[in-house]
């Protein structure tokens, strides 16, 4: 379960590395539970756009991954919140995550064939990167609950994952 809601604060990353960008203030746990949530729902609609794009087979391979794992995230992140009793609550950082996320999308919505595919990839390794950041250095050492802290823990290491597949579907294109 814990493992399904990191993939989903991963993908909040990766559409948006300058909405991370350190505060005077930590985020508390129900801004985190937000993050995470907003960026499940991030990685989930540009993976459905690169299903209705690409027709490479490695790129629909992996945005269909995306799609599985961070849908399965989202769901036990809402489980997650509901157990500890927790209103995930809106912050800068989700409402800057969306906002990158619809920049993202009109710009891949302009391309297509080899050229989408590159840039989907490409930036799917950038949101990878800067979640894996953003988890290390910021939301992991936020947060309070042990359930939560351990969930991103277990959630770093599948987005690891998620990066090295995005380098690898990447290293097909060239």
């Amino acid at each position: 379960m814990f493992v399904r809601l990191n993939a989903a604060i991963a993908a909040v990353c990766l559409l948006g590395g300058g909405a991370f960008a350190q505060s005077a203030a930590k985020p508390t746990d129900p801004q985190i539970a937000h993050i995470a949530y907003t960026a499940g729902v991030i990685d989930v609609a540009a993976a459905k756009q690169a299903l209705a794009r690409s027709k490479n087979k490695d790129v629909r391979a992996f945005a269909e991954d995306m799609v599985r794992d961070h849908e399965a995230v989202n769901k036990q992140a809402l489980d997650l919140v509901k157990n500890l009793k927790v209103s995930p609550e809106d912050n800068d950082t989700s409402r800057s995550l969306t906002r990158q996320a619809s920049e993202k999308k009109v710009e891949l919505s302009k391309l297509s064939g080899a050229a989408f595919d590159r840039a989907y990839v490409a930036n799917e390794i950038a949101y990878h990167k800067t979640v894996n950041g953003a988890l290390e250095t910021l939301l992991i050492p936020s947060a309070s609950n042990a359930d939560l802290k351990n969930l991103l823990q277990t959630g770093l290491k599948v987005f690891q994952g998620h990066e090295q597949h995005a380098e690898h579907v990447a290293a097909t294109l060239k």
